[in-house]
C-alpha cells in the first residue's frame, strides 16, 4: 500500500449484487429466487463502485460452500440441508477450499475461468481485489474435488480415537455420535450422521451443539489442546498449518491483492507469524486483515502475527454507533482512538459489513442520515483503511425477512436474495440512477464526497491529526456529547472538521489550543477563507489561541473546511 493511497474497501456480498429478482419469496431457492453470479461485475459496474471512491473490492463469498443447492450433476458432492443454513449456505462453511463457489458461475463447469476473468477485470478497472480465507472451520462435510494433485484432504490422515492429536486435522469425541440440538433430518429422507462427532467451529467441544452454535461448521486443529489447558504443540509444525499455507499460496497465484481472514483470533498467533511472512516472501504485496474482537489481543497480531490490518469493531464502530444511536457521548471517539496506544494506522474502520446491522434499519438507526456524521470521523480522522458495505451508500434499510435470515436489519448471507437499492442502482445494468429515490441519489452523494476526499486531500491521506476536544470540555457554545471536532494537516493544507450528531442546526465555538498550533505549525490569522469540501462553498474562519472559532454546522451533518495556510 502506497504512502499516497488510503484504502476505501467496497465489501460486496458476491451472491446478491447481480440478482435482478424483484419478487423474492422467503426462503426460496435458487431458482424461484435467483442468483447474483461473477459477470455482473461488468467494466462499468466495477467503474461505478471505482467512481464512488473504493480501491478495493472485497468479494464476500467466493470460495465454494456447503448450500442445499444440488451441483450433483457437475460432480459436486451434495450436502445434508440439516447442516447447511439457509438454502444458500453460509459463505463461511467452506465445503472445498480450492474452489470457487458455483452458484456465482454462468457455466459451473468454468467456475475459476470466470473468478480469474473477474480478478482481471477488477484490475483493469483499477480496483483490488480481497477475497475471504477463513482458516478456523469448515463445513461439516467438507471434501475438496478440486485440490491440486499431491495434496491430501483435511482429516485423510487423522486418527479419530483422539480428541486431540497435534497431527489430526479435526478435533473429535471418540466413539460419539453428533448429537445436534436442532433438526438433524431437515428436508432430507435420513437425518445426517457423524461418528465419531467432531468439535463445532465456535470450540463446542462435545457432540451436542445446538441452535446457537456454528452447528454448520467443524473446527480446525491447529496444535493447541483447548481440554487440556490450551497446551501448544507447534513442534514439529502440524499438519493444518501446511495445508493452510498451501490454500493461501493457491489464492496468491491468482493475483488477488489481499485475504481478510476470518476470526483470525481463533487460530493461534503463531500459525500467523509463521505462515504470513511465508506468503509475502512470494507476494510482498499481499494485504492481510484480520477479523479480531479482542483489544488484548491487537499488538500481538499486528507485531507478531504479521497483520497489516485488523477490524475496530469493539473500539470505533461500537462507539460511533452509541453516539449515533444517543446511547453516548462524543467525548468517546477520543477514549476509543487513545485506547488503542499508537496502532490506529493499523485499524480498518466501517459502520456496516454482513455482520452488522444495517444503519437504516430499525435495529440501529432508523434513517441513514443520522450516520453522516460518523461516516465523517471514521473516514478521515485518520489514514488507516475505511470499508463500507454495498448498499450503505443508498441508505438499504436490511428489514426483509429473507428466509433463514429473519427480519433482523442485516443482509441475509445464507439465503437466495435481491437487494433493494442495489436493484435500483443497478437498472439491468444501466447504472443510470432512475430507479433510485431522491432520498437515495441523496446519501449516495454524501458517501461519493466524503470517500472520494480521502484520496484527493493529502492531509487525509497522510496528513497529521489532532483531537480538539480536550480543549473544548464544558465549552459554552460547543456540546462535546453531540459534537466532535479535529484537525489534519499536510503541508500547507489544514482540514479543519466539526461534526454534529444531534437533529438540530447548531453554531458552535471551538477553541484550539496553543499546542495545535506548535504541534501542527499552524500560522495564527483572524481571518483564514475556508472551502467546505462537502458543499464547495467558501466561508470566513479565525484561527487564534486565544479566540475560539466561530463555524455552523446542520443536524445529522458535518463540515470539512479546508485552509490553505
Amino acid at each position: 500500500m502506497g504512502k499516497d493511497e488510503k484504502m476505501i474497501i467496497y465489501q460486496v456480498f458476491t451472491r446478491l449484487f447481480g440478482n435482478n429478482h424483484n419478487h423474492c419469496i422467503n426462503n426460496g431457492n435458487i431458482t424461484e429466487n435467483g442468483c447474483g453470479k461473477m459477470a455482473d461485475f461488468t467494466a462499468k459496474a466495477l467503474n461505478e463502485i471505482k467512481k464512488l471512491g473504493a480501491t478495493h473490492i472485497w468479494y464476500t463469498g467466493i470460495i465454494e460452500h456447503a448450500t442445499q443447492t444440488d451441483y450433483r450433476r457437475y460432480n459436486i458432492r451434495p450436502d445434508h440441508p440439516a447442516i447447511v443454513k439457509g438454502k444458500a449456505g453460509s459463505p463461511y462453511a467452506i465445503k472445498d477450499y480450492y474452489d470457487v463457489d458455483p452458484d456465482l458461475a454462468n457455466d459451473v463447469q468454468e467456475r475459476m475461468k470466470e473468478f480469474e476473468n473477474l480478478v482481471q477485470r477488477t484490475h483493469r478497472s483499477g480496483l483490488k481485489v480481497i477475497i475471504d480465507f477463513v482458516p478456523n472451520h469448515v463445513a461439516r462435510q467438507y471434501h475438496s474435488d478440486a485440490q491440486p494433485d499431491g495434496t491430501s484432504q483435511l482429516g485423510a490422515n487423522d486418527d479419530p480415537n483422539y480428541a486431540f492429536s497435534p497431527y489430526n486435522n479435526f478435533y473429535y469425541i471418540p466413539q460419539s455420535e453428533l448429537h445436534g440440538q436442532f433438526d438433524m433430518k431437515g428436508s432430507a429422507a435420513e437425518p445426517y450422521k457423524e461418528c465419531p462427532a467432531k468439535a463445532t467451529g465456535n470450540n463446542r467441544f462435545d457432540a451436542y451443539p445446538n441452535i446457537t452454535d456454528w452447528y454448520e461448521t467443524v473446527k480446525l486443529n491447529y496444535g493447541v489442546d483447548y481440554q487440556n489447558g490450551g497446551t501448544c504443540h507447534f513442534n514439529p509444525t502440524p499438519d493444518t498449518w501446511t495445508k493452510m499455507l498451501d490454500i493461501l499460496l493457491f489464492w496468491a497465484d491468482k493475483n488477488i491483492d489481499g485475504f481478510r481472514c476470518d476470526m483470525a483470533e481463533m487460530v493461534p498467533v503463531e500459525f500467523w507469524e509463521w505462515v504470513i511472512p511465508q506468503v509475502k516472501e512470494k507476494h510482498p504485496d499481499l494485504l492481510f486483515i484480520a477479523e479480531v474482537y479482542n483489544p488484548a489481543e491487537y499488538q500481538n497480531y499486528i507485531f507478531r502475527g504479521k497483520f497489516d490490518y485488523l477490524y475496530d469493531k469493539v473500539g470505533l464502530y461500537d462507539t460511533l454507533r452509541n453516539v449515533i444511536c444517543g446511547y453516548d457521548s462524543a467525548t468517546a471517539i477520543t477514549r476509543s482512538w487513545q485506547s488503542l496506544g499508537g496502532i490506529e494506522k493499523r485499524m480498518l474502520n466501517f459502520l456496516e459489513n454482513h455482520d452488522e446491522q444495517r444503519i437504516a434499519s430499525d435495529f440501529f438507526a432508523g434513517n441513514p442520515r443520522k450516520a453522516i456524521p460518523g461516516l465523517i470521523v471514521s473516514a478521515c480522522m485518520n489514514t488507516n483503511p475505511m470499508m463500507i458495505y454495498f448498499g450503505q451508500e443508498f441508505g438499504e434499510l436490511g428489514m426483509d425477512s429473507e428466509g433463514f435470515s429473519g427480519r433482523d436489519g442485516r443482509t441475509t448471507i445464507f439465503d437466495y436474495w435481491s437487494v433493494d437499492t442495489i436493484r435500483r442502482w443497478r437498472n439491468g445494468g444501466k447504472f443510470d440512477g432512475k430507479m433510485l429515490t431522491e432520498d437515495q441519489k441523496h446519501i449516495y452523494s454524501i458517501y461519493q464526497r466524503i470517500l472520494t476526499l480521502c484520496n484527493k486531500e493529502k492531509a487525509i491521506t497522510e496528513g497529521e491529526f489532532f483531537d480538539l476536544m480536550y480543549a473544548n470540555a464544558n465549552g459554552w457554545r460547543f456540546n462535546e456529547h453531540k459534537q466532535y471536532t479535529f484537525l489534519r494537516k499536510a503541508g500547507k493544507e489544514l482540514l479543519f472538521i466539526i461534526v454534529n450528531f444531534d437533529h438540530i442546526s447548531v453554531d458552535v465555538a471551538i477553541n484550539v489550543p496553543s499546542h495545535a498550533f506548535d504541534f501542527l505549525q499552524i500560522p495564527q490569522m483572524d481571518i483564514y477563507p475556508a472551502v467546505d469540501l462537502l458543499t464547495g462553498k467558501t466561508e470566513s474562519i479565525s484561527l487564534l489561541p486565544y479566540k475560539a472559532t466561530e463555524i455552523s454546522v446542520e443536524g445529522y451533518s458535518g463540515k470539512i473546511l479546508k485552509i490553505k495556510l
